[in-house]
């Protein structure tokens, strides 16, 4: 049977030591997109959503998100980040909102959570600030795209 990194043999959960792993740069880059529909991507478009401006309440959202990783997900490290970026761009044609985040860290383990989490949040906060105008919004496409330094390499998403 495979031994789980973050499962003792009691069954009981531990947070893995990286304590001994050296201190990389390390960036990850992680995507997203919301499908407004055309009614919310015009008002957002427009900056005339009743609750706010929702493309800089987003961002700053997802900045805040991927700074408090380690207090939503289990076991995750607690990174000092670096530098976070949150890029939102809305696509006409699809009326929908991309979100691309850039997350940057030296220290001995990833910012792929901080980045996956710097979208999430961006998303859930347009969902969030446009669902008075419609319930048909649609979350989706959340991945990582890259990631640099550490043990296991560099990764592009093919």
């Amino acid at each position: 049977m495979a031994e789980f990194t973050h499962v003792q043999p009691d069954g009981g959960v531990k947070m893995v030591d990286v304590s001994g792993k050296s201190d990389t740069i390390r960036t990850a880059v992680a995507v997203g997109r919301v499908i407004l529909g055309k009614e919310a991507f015009l008002q957002v478009q427009k900056n005339s959503v009743r609750k706010g401006d929702v493309l800089s309440i987003a961002q700053i959202a997802g900045i805040m998100g991927a700074k408090e990783t380690p207090r939503l997900i289990p076991l995750c490290h607690q990174v000092q980040v670096q530098g976070v970026n949150v890029e939102l761009t809305l696509i006409e044609a699809d009326y929908a909102l991309d979100i691309r985040s850039f997350a940057k860290s030296v220290g001995p383990t990833g910012v792929e959570m901080e980045a996956l989490t710097a979208v999430s949040i961006a998303a859930l906060t347009v969902y969030d600030m446009c669902k008075s105008i419609t319930k048909d919004l649609r979350i989706e496409g959340i991945h990582l795209l890259a990631k640099t330094g550490g043990a296991s390499g560099d990764y592009m998403k093919p």
